[in-house]
């Protein structure tokens, strides 16, 4: 069937899911004394068509280069809020062009609260 003027992009979602790190961030002195570990997740929303098409990683967001970059923001900066942290994370992963929106979700696995807790989390979407 042959594409009409009115024919939408192939979008799609890169996930990375899990990405673990550790970063000195939070308000508390004990947790600006010393890296505590931090988990991320990420979705990518993405004009996959030429991708889909030609098979070819330049023509995608290199799911690897986007985790590399995430890795440096929580282990070489430093923040006080997680919030900050997310938007941080969301700005590098929005580099690329072809990144519609992005999702991150920073988790905090040892939050100093005295509730017993899973983890802390905070979820932005750009």
């Amino acid at each position: 069937m042959p594409a009409d003027d009115g024919a939408r992009p192939l979008t799609g979602t890169i996930v990375i899911a899990g990405l673990r790190e550790l970063g000195v961030h939070g308000v508390l002195p004990e947790e600006q004394a010393r890296p505590q570990p931090f988990e991320v997740d990420i979705q990518l929303t993405v004009d996959l068509e030429a991708a889909g098409e030609s098979d070819a990683l330049d023509d995608t967001v290199d799911y690897s280069a986007v985790a590399e970059a995430v890795s440096r923001v929580v282990s070489s900066e430093r923040y006080h809020l997680l919030e900050r942290l997310a938007t941080r994370i969301a700005e590098v992963c929005g580099v690329d062009d072809r990144v519609s929106s992005v999702s991150v979700t920073v988790r905090k696995l040892h939050p100093p609260v005295r509730a017993m807790v899973d983890y802390v989390a905070v979820r932005i979407e750009r």
